[in-house]
């Protein structure tokens, strides 16, 4: 019997445990004394691990590459070599006859790690030649990553979720941390302990509101009015601090006419929250000697997510609670790697380390570092996940290679996602599961697990921590980076074996790459 200390393959929160192995089989899992946790784990944590013994959960193990040669036909179990050689040859006859963008990829947010996801994006970039590829952070904290990269210049949580329990005030916005991160909420529950305020936003009764000193039940869709209504407080009321906004900040009187018009009072038929109410959450916000903004996908998952990131990070600047201990603005990331896999550029708009595709000296300097001919890169922005179906059905996109992710099950309008991955010419899964979307796929790929392989994580908070490799691979099963190599290989371009050399424990060219 051993003990591999690894990290929670579930939330962003990032905790440390360890698992305990006897004869090859994860028998059960502690916790750790990871920075985020400290020897504490939710039922995720120490029960969550049982999928890679489980043979009944869900869907079977891919334990076998299959590939489906005609439409409607049966999957057919075949060698690697095959399935790496039929892939290859049918992404490249896509690509010349329809041209780079028709091919669509995704990188993976859960339990690959960085390393693999950096290896997906520069397959898509250096190989296919597209920016065609993105991840589930599209449905999840992309509006945060675009906001905050617009207000702050970075598109990450600004402090880290063990210092929450330091703050003197927390701003919950859209964020039910019971839930999400129970984790988190013990943090939460710290500071409250410490003698912090809390102001709630959300249109449910969720747990932080029972602990709340003021509980604001915006109405459903009201985000954008009841933030500027924040603002319209501070400005109004003279509640910001004046000397951080001169020093640090630019665009105040814009950004003053722009709220001039959501007034509590105005905004109060919107919102539902009587006026009162908002300006007193304003005072105790603007009146704590440091104060935390936290959200999630209440905020996310609205059309207008990106202005309400933009607004809130506003109310951080306008109080001055950025750049300093117990303060900042938390996007606290749902799934376990969704921060390493933007951070690593599986985003259609961006490279890693969050530099603009559009950018023709940031083009010159990836293909310089891959090796490539910067003509051939791809100088528009890519296509998003959400946009694939309805592109799919107008016959843009011809090919789809899914990485860990299954949008038959979690996209919104299934229906319309349904229709156009049937009318895609070829789709490719790479995952560890007979998902809803590998039952319709011409390839499957299967991958190692979680648990099965080591790599690394970057949580919420933007810490990197590794993960490691407890028990052996079940089946026939592939790296997911080095099934993406064998692919690159055989489309003439060695893409990945340099910098996954060394079993993919270190992405060699990855800092150099994003920092250059």
């Amino acid at each position: 019997m051993k003990k591999i200390t690894s990290v929670c393959p579930y939330c962003g929160a990032g905790c440390k445990l360890k698992l305990v192995v006897d004869n090859d089989k994860i028998i059960r899992a502690e916790a750790a004394d990871g920075v985020t946790n400290q020897n504490q784990l939710c039922l995720k944590g120490y029960y969550g691990w049982d999928f890679l013994n489980d043979t009944q959960l869900l869907t079977p193990r891919l334990k076998q590459p299959m590939i489906r040669y005609q439409k409607g036909g049966q999957f057919t179990p075949v060698s690697w070599d095959e399935a790496i050689r039929y892939t290859a040859k049918k992404l490249q006859a896509i690509k010349q006859q329809h041209g780079p963008r028709a091919i669509m990829t995704t990188g993976s947010s859960r339990g690959t790690g960085n390393e693999t996801n950096y290896v997906m994006q520069k397959f898509a970039r250096a190989v296919l030649n597209t920016n065609n590829v993105d991840c589930c952070a599209r449905v999840c904290h992309g509006p945060s990553v675009a906001g905050l990269q617009q207000a702050l210049g970075n598109g990450a949580m600004s402090n880290s979720i063990s210092d929450i329990e330091n703050s003197k005030c927390l701003l919950v916005f859209g964020y039910n941390c019971a839930d999400s991160h129970p984790i988190v909420a013990r943090r939460v529950i710290k500071a409250r302990e410490n003698g912090a305020k809390i102001i709630v936003c959300d249109p449910r009764r969720i747990e932080t509101a029972r602990i709340a000193d003021r509980h604001l039940q915006l109405n459903n869709g009201s985000n954008m009015a009841l933030v500027n209504a924040f603002a319209h407080v501070l400005l109004e009321e003279d509640l910001y601090n004046h000397d951080y906004v001169d020093r640090f900040t630019e665009g105040l009187e814009a950004y003053r006419e722009a709220v001039r018009d959501y007034s509590p009072e105005a905004v109060e038929p919107l919102t539902g929250v009587p006026a009162q109410e908002v300006r007193q959450a304003m005072r105790m916000f603007a009146a704590a000697p440091s104060a935390t903004i936290m959200w999630g996908m209440g905020v996310t998952q609205f059309g207008q997510a990106v202005d309400v990131v933009k607004g809130l990070a506003s109310l951080a600047l306008l109080t001055g609670n950025l750049g300093r201990e117990h303060v900042g603005v938390g996007p606290v990331r749902g799934q376990n790697n969704v921060q390493g896999a933007c951070d690593m550029g599986v985003l259609p708009n961006l490279f890693p380390g969050y530099q603009e595709v559009t950018d023709p000296q940031v083009r010159a300097k990836f293909a310089e570092a891959w090796g490539i001919d910067p003509a051939v890169m791809d100088d528009k922005v890519g296509t998003r996940i959400t946009e694939v179906p309805h592109m799919a059905l107008t016959g843009e996109i011809k090919a789809y290679y899914i990485m860990g992710e299954d949008p038959l099950q979690t996209e919104a309008d299934l229906g319309l996602v349904r229709k156009g991955i049937e009318a895609l010419d070829f789709v490719v899964v790479q995952d560890i599961f007979m998902t809803k979307t590998a039952e319709i796929a011409d390839v499957l790929l299967p991958a190692t697990s979680w648990g099965e392989h080591g790599g690394v994580f970057t949580c919420a908070d933007r810490g990197f921590q590794r993960f490691e490799k407890a028990i052996p691979a079940s089946g026939n099963v592939k790296r997911d980076w080095e099934i993406i190599s064998l692919l690159a290989s055989e489309m003439a371009i060695r893409c990945a074996t340099r910098i996954t050399s060394k079993s993919g424990t270190k992405c060699a060219s990855c800092a150099r790459c994003s920092t250059a």
